[in-house]
């Protein structure tokens, strides 16, 4: 046989093994996940994301690549939604209050029921068939895969500058700013209030200016912002609701994963969420800390008032729905998971 005629023999060989080999190069090609979050690296979000996102690196053994993208470089959570739905980014895992135009039932946190209500009852209900259904329905409005459980923001309380806050008959007549929403703004005309829609950037700024008297947030936002230099002295810590964050993958990302790397994902999100619960708590808790010891004084009503306010507050429950467009299933399903501590 000549030379010529061995090398084309070896060239047609080397072509027709060409897309075997281009396959397999496929097939061991790391799978790019963005993830894209608003807050900044310092937030308890951020810190369970970044973890959770190293220990998939490591436990895909390079199957997957992961990019943390913080500070709203890729989008914000109002507009992440639609990147989601779009095929922008892989993961997210926005606030349920930024979701509510696109899924109503998001709002289901401003139903009375769950007012004032502990970190237990509300885990049952997003542990449960109410956010079971929630899920569901980011899977088909936003096209996202929910991980699994929901990660805690924490307690929303009242804080205010110049007016005590020790009663809830204090806060009558005050002009108190909320991040949005009419379910907040139903709950400050509850108590008298007059409510008000800050954005927060503005919010330092708008406080100390007197723009409004006092606002709605969490004790790790007041603290990381530093609000006590706009004026905030009180808080009434009724813990009105408890925010959530929802962990949501692009079905456009999931349904191109291998099987034994969807249960990857899925377990290591399940076997890490009650830590990354408790530090979001933890952090909560040394923000509470942090104001106490720059001057600001909490009050937490008695356990039986803020039950006795929520009382009152069902009477009203079926038409605060209707005003936040709520679904009278999620109504059912809310009230049913709470039972009795309603």
């Amino acid at each position: 046989m000549t030379p010529c005629l061995t090398r084309r023999r070896a060239l047609g060989a080397a072509i027709l093994a060409m897309p075997a080999v281009l396959r397999h190069a496929r097939a061991d090609a790391a799978i790019r996940l963005r993830c894209s979050l608003d807050t900044a690296p310092s937030h308890g979000r951020n810190k369970s994301l970044a973890d959770y996102l190293k220990k998939l690196d490591a436990a895909s053994e390079g199957r997957i690549k992961t990019e943390l993208f913080q500070s709203g470089q890729l989008f914000s959570d109002l507009d992440v939604s639609k990147a989601l739905i779009q095929g922008q980014v892989e993961m997210a895992c926005p606030g349920t209050w930024t979701m509510t135009g696109f899924i109503p039932d998001c709002d289901l946190f401003q139903l009375p029921a769950l007012y004032g209500q502990p970190f237990t009852v509300t885990h049952k209900v997003v542990d449960g068939r109410a956010g079971a259904m929630v899920n569901g329905e980011i899977d088909k409005r936003l096209r996202g895969h929910v991980l699994g459980p929901w990660l805690d923001l924490g307690y929303q309380n009242w804080y205010a500058a110049s007016h005590k806050l020790t009663a809830f008959e204090d806060l009558r007549g005050l002009k108190i700013r909320n991040s949005g929403g009419a379910g907040q703004a139903w709950r400050a005309r509850f108590f008298g209030a007059i409510p008000n829609t800050t954005a927060w950037p503005n919010v330092p700024l708008a406080l100390s200016q007197g723009t409004f008297d006092g606002l709605v947030s969490t004790d790790e936002s007041v603290a990381s912002a530093q609000l006590w230099e706009a004026g905030v002295k009180y808080v009434l810590a009724d813990h009105q609701f408890i925010g959530e964050y929802i962990p949501i993958v692009a079905n456009s990302f999931w349904s191109g994963l291998a099987p034994d790397l969807q249960k990857l994902m899925t377990d290591l999100w399940a076997a890490n969420i009650p830590t990354y619960r408790a530090a979001m708590q933890a952090d909560q808790d040394a923000a509470r800390e942090k104001l106490i010891a720059h001057g600001v004084t909490y009050t937490v009503p008695p356990a039986d008032q803020v039950a006795a306010e929520r009382k009152k507050m069902l009477a009203d429950q079926d038409k605060v729905a209707r005003e936040i467009k709520v679904s009278a299933d999620m109504v059912r399903l809310v009230s049913e998971d709470v039972g009795t501590a309603a």
